[in-house]
């Protein structure tokens, strides 16, 4: 997950999309997403997730 978290983030920063529109960055950076789309999803809300605090969303 480390992979995919430290990409998203840059992505965050870049601010090129909003990161709920993720889905398909990951699956064109990652070749094994390309056809799961439902695991880039999984992946995209663990990371989140983890960006949440008491509640408040920091995407």
């Amino acid at each position: 997950m480390e992979k995919y978290f430290a990409y998203l983030e840059q992505l965050r920063q870049s601010g090129e999309t909003n990161m709920f529109g993720a889905i398909p960055y990951l699956q064109r950076e990652f070749p094994e997403l390309y056809f799961d789309k439902d695991r880039a999803a999984q992946i995209l809300q663990a990371w989140m997730s983890s960006h949440r605090k008491d509640g408040e969303d920091k995407c």
